[in-house]
């Protein structure tokens, strides 16, 4: 394990302190879990991006996709218990 120093301003610290004694962790934990967690959801909005743009891409190279109202109504029905037949990609190009 590696130590690393922050230079926090006076007002964040005392925030950090006060978010810590709430939770009942130590401010050195609470400030290695803030990172932890900002870096998980900054790899996680990652992984997210380029999801999209593959799908994009497949979207793009095959000339189909899926018709939004059909997604919204199998999700919401997924959502509600519902069977529901996922929908099917439909071409979008002329």
């Amino acid at each position: 394990m590696t130590t690393t120093s922050l230079k926090l301003s006076d007002e964040l610290k005392q925030r950090a302190v006060a978010a810590a004694e709430k939770k009942g962790v130590s401010p050195h934990a609470f400030m290695v879990q803030a990172i932890e967690q900002a870096a998980t959801s900054a790899e996680r909005r990652d992984s997210f991006v380029s999801e999209a743009q593959a799908a994009r891409e497949q979207m793009l190279s095959t000339g189909k996709g899926y018709e939004a109202s059909e997604v919204h109504a199998y999700l919401k029905a997924r959502i509600s218990g519902t069977k529901s037949a996922k929908p099917k990609a439909k071409s979008w190009q002329s």
